[in-house]
């Protein structure tokens, strides 16, 4: 058994930057083909050159995973070209008028984050049903330690999450024992996302001293655990929920 991942196609949702984009190089690294997906074709352009720089294939894809028939076809053209063994659903939004106490949360708000968030990824999930079935493949769905616990003022955010977890293992329940299905929940991890939180100094040092680890991960510290869960050095786990969150959680 080997962390390697030759002869497979890798899927990964919001691939052009940060989490995404991180997950979508270590596939690459480990032999895997990889399409990185998200909305903006420059971006999405510029990690596919990374990808195939590492002399795998690749393909420019753009994708809203809020939209259910784009979903849909993508996938299609995905596995008629490349074949699909490993999806990542990784693509997540937490826009300002999802945050604050309740009163200050916009209907379009919370709708927008669940339908991105949790309704992209069940959509994902469902278009790539078919190909991953006769691929003996597997789903990685990235929540966060706010799929595990709470967070005060991301609740639209925190009850996406949340239903990620849930969602996997319902997935993995139904789609045993032909697909594994499993879950990762990072802590706060240095992106452009984070940006914010990492030049606050109070609130970076309040984060960083509720983390055992005492910092920010970068963002290849949660490739590694994506890439060890999707080869067959995990081939015997599913339905779980590996949380790499610097020790939050454990509190």
């Amino acid at each position: 058994m080997e962390l390697d991942l030759s002869g497979r196609t890798a899927v990964v949702t919001g691939g052009s930057r940060g989490i995404g984009r991180a997950i979508a190089l270590g596939f690459a690294d480990a032999g895997a083909n990889v399409v990185p997906l998200s909305r903006t074709e420059e971006d999405v352009e510029a990690v596919v050159e990374e990808v195939r720089d590492r002399g795998v294939e690749s393909r420019v894809e753009t994708l809203d995973v809020a939209d259910t028939d784009a979903v849909e076809a993508c996938f299609d053209r995905i596995a008629e070209d490349l074949g699909v063994d490993i999806v990542v659903n990784n693509a997540g939004i937490n826009p300002d008028d999802a945050l604050g106490t309740p009163d200050a949360v916009s209907d379009e708000g919370f709708d927008s984050v669940l339908d991105v968030n949790l309704g992209g990824a069940f959509a994902c999930a469902r278009a790539a049903e078919s190909s991953l079935k006769d691929a003996g493949g597997t789903l990685l769905n990235v929540a966060s330690v706010g799929g595990i616990v709470g967070l005060p003022r991301q609740h639209p955010y925190v009850a996406s999450k949340h239903g990620l977890v849930g969602l996997t293992k319902s997935l993995a329940l139904d789609w045993a024992p032909d697909v594994r299905v499993n879950c990762l929940a990072p802590g706060y991890v240095a992106t452009d996302l984070t940006t914010d939180l990492q030049e606050n100094d109070d609130l970076r040092d309040s984060i960083e001293a509720r983390t055992p680890l005492n910092r920010f991960a970068d963002p290849e510290e949660i490739a590694g655990p994506a890439v060890f869960l999707a080869s067959d050095l995990a081939s015997y786990a599913t339905g779980e929920t590996l949380a790499v969150d610097g020790g939050w959680t454990a509190r």
